[in-house]
């Protein structure tokens, strides 16, 4: 773009969610790498939240997820390192969404749209913006495979090194029961740690398992979006 733009990913982020949205609360984990102007090409999701934190966000754990704020920085930061040079989807959609207030309909909003985003790239064919659009979608799901990989991870990890340690201090207590009363105070101990280990799964699952949904939830609420807006390029510019 010409003009002077503040950073890309803030621009991109404001595409998908308004300021004021109610999102996931806790405390946000910023992505590794900063969200800057038309950053080159990385490998997407390098960084957070790929890497599940060691301590995760105290966010609401309910059996759905919601679209959190560190992930929502997080996919705008992905859009961004793979934002193409020259004016593509998201320059068009800047343009479609400073219209969005004439009161137009939406077809003659997207035609507006396209003609400006004409002036501005010399371009006279629509699959650029749909092109585009994939290609950020693509991006999108690259990082979302990786963060896939990272939960199960955290989950074998995490939980089932925790498992494990319960099953080996439950037999271990098996044991202990049927020797000599001089050894009752380490049974009583370890009978003690297994009830601390059966909240600490409980509780490490279920903050795994929000971090996962809320990540699902804010994929989809950008994905869909996207792909709204390809369905109405098709509709409306071919």
């Amino acid at each position: 773009m010409p003009e002077p733009e503040k950073s890309l990913g803030s621009r991109i982020l404001s595409f998908f969610v308004k300021e004021g949205t109610d999102t996931a609360s806790g405390t946000p984990v910023a992505p590794s790498v900063p969200v800057t102007p038309r950053p080159p090409a990385t490998t997407p999701g390098t960084g957070s939240p790929n890497s599940v934190p060691t301590s995760l966000p105290n966010s609401n754990t309910s059996s759905t997820g919601t679209v959190d704020a560190k992930f929502a920085e997080h996919f705008a930061n992905v859009l961004a390192q793979n934002n193409p040079p020259g004016p593509d989807y998201f320059e068009f959609r800047e343009t479609l969404r400073s219209l969005s207030n004439l009161g137009l309909p939406e077809d003659k909003q997207f035609q507006a749209a396209w003609a400006s985003f004409k002036a501005l790239g010399g371009v006279s064919d629509a699959t650029v913006l749909t092109n585009t659009a994939n290609g950020y979608i693509a991006a999108l799901n690259k990082d979302r495979d990786g963060f896939g990989k990272s939960v199960e991870t955290a989950l074998t990890e995490r939980v089932g090194g925790l498992q494990n340690e319960q099953k080996r201090l439950q037999t271990e207590n098996d044991a202990l029961a049927k020797q000599l009363v001089e050894i009752q105070k380490q049974i009583d101990a370890n009978t003690n740690r297994l009830t601390a280990i059966t909240g600490e799964i409980t509780d490490q699952s279920a903050k795994i398992t929000q971090n996962r949904q809320n990540y699902e939830s804010t994929f989809a609420h950008f994905t869909d979006q996207i792909k709204g807006d390809i369905a109405k390029m098709s509709q409306y510019l071919t």
